[in-house]
């Protein structure tokens, strides 16, 4: 009955010893997972943002190319300015569907 005893509380130490040294090298392996899952949603956030940074500087670089054509330029002025060449008149003609009736 004694080594019974014996043998059972040896066989729950163990078992309490194979079991806290299991949480201990577990520890970091969960950590590391924890880390790849955060690194994982920073990589997708930044490679969301370089998409939209590439998309701008596309449309950048279209706008750069235009400005250089000079007719683009005085179109572009006499559009969005209302510049005019010399003797000529502006005249602003009522929209249809407007609520100008």
């Amino acid at each position: 009955m004694k080594r019974r005893l014996k043998h059972r509380t040896s066989s729950i130490f163990v078992s309490l010893l194979l079991l806290g040294l299991t949480v201990v090298f577990l520890m970091p392996v969960i950590e590391e997972l924890q880390n790849t899952f955060r690194l994982s949603q920073s990589l997708k956030e930044v490679q969301a943002e370089l998409m939209i940074l590439e998309q701008e500087n596309t449309s950048l670089e279209e706008q750069k190319t235009k400005l250089l054509d000079p007719e683009y330029v005085k179109s572009y002025a006499r559009a969005n300015y209302m510049l005019t060449k010399d003797g000529e008149q502006i005249y602003y003609l009522p929209q249809e569907g407007g609520s100008d009736e």
